[in-house]
């Protein structure tokens, strides 16, 4: 099990879906795929056709940059951060 944080911004867009909540996967794309099954359609928010994160999605595994086949192994904690951008 891995300690995953979402954006804030996700929570609105889906019923019951905390901000922190365990998740279990090899990979980060295989975490985001449990979260897909529970809350279709959180999974086109995050990644692109490929599949890639999309680019205003950063992703973190225990404090380290990471992609979407980052193995989780031992890890602890996914961050996920929605970048923010204007002028």
């Amino acid at each position: 099990m891995v300690d995953l944080h979402l954006p804030g911004t996700l929570p609105p867009l889906f019923v019951d879906l905390p901000r922190r909540l365990d998740v279990e996967g090899a990979t980060v794309l295989e975490a985001i795929d449990r979260l897909e099954e529970r809350w279709p359609g959180l999974r086109d928010r995050l990644c692109e056709a490929g599949p890639s994160l999309r680019p205003h999605i950063h992703v973190y595994v225990d404090g380290e940059r990471a992609g979407l086949d980052t193995e989780l192994g031992g890890a602890r904690r996914i961050d996920v951060i929605a970048a923010i951008s204007g002028g």
